[in-house]
């Protein structure tokens, strides 16, 4: 009998770590961080994007400074750029949720591990992207954000995976800092809105979290 209540305790115990994960992320996912410059003019537009988990921030090409639009690997004919943070293994092994497998996911959260930038490009804005106006001095530290989260090579430059897009219109990029539960593909975007001075979450592990501050 007191095998099994101990059992029970560890087992409740085991339990109170994802609910007690999931209870303090909804409160600081609700906590807004308030836009720094009011008095700015927002007269510049980016997007943030969405495939239902995991956030992306997506810059027309005219927003995009020359270091970030240096060494990437574009065309004239691409309007906009989808920048994405994550994990390196869940990038190259689980290009669909149907190839999502425990290991990989555990890995993810829990160990360290190395992380690629993900680039998608794009002709014509999409009609489920939704709208941040920022000003000039905003859009530039957003820029500077995205610029050193890219891990540079021996010269400097921004290193591509050659051939490990899901498709012809993204590529993966080397990155700089670690995946896990508490820095995720989504507090990735938010910590980038925060340190730019826009309206954020105190921080949150969700895509809906940023979102709703702006849909």
């Amino acid at each position: 009998m007191n095998a099994i209540r101990k059992l029970f305790k560890y087992i409740l115990y085991l339990l109170l770590i994802p609910v007690g994960y999931l209870a303090v992320s909804l409160v600081l996912t609700a906590i807004s961080v308030s836009r720094e410059a009011k008095d700015q003019t927002a007269d510049k537009l980016i997007y943030l994007n969405t495939n239902g988990v995991h956030l992306d921030i997506v810059l027309p090409r005219a927003a995009m400074t020359a270091d970030l639009s240096k060494n990437l690997n574009m065309t004239e004919a691409d309007a906009y750029m989808s920048f994405g943070w994550g994990d390196e293994n869940f990038y190259i092994n689980t290009p669909t949720w149907g190839d999502l497998t425990f290991a990989n996911a555990f890995r993810a959260l829990f160990l360290e591990s190395t992380t690629l930038m993900h680039l998608t490009r794009y002709r014509y804005k999409q009609d489920d992207w939704v709208e941040v106006k920022l000003s000039a001095e905003e859009l530039q530290k957003i820029n500077t954000y995205l610029v050193n989260s890219f891990k540079p090579d021996a010269d400097g430059n921004k290193e591509i995976l050659k051939d490990k897009g899901y498709t012809s219109r993204d590529d993966f990029y080397k990155a700089n800092g670690s995946y896990s539960c508490f820095k995720t593909c989504n507090s990735w975007v938010n910590t980038g809105f925060k340190e730019s001075g826009l309206k954020a979450c105190l921080w949150t592990p969700f895509d809906f979290g940023l979102m709703n501050k702006y849909d």
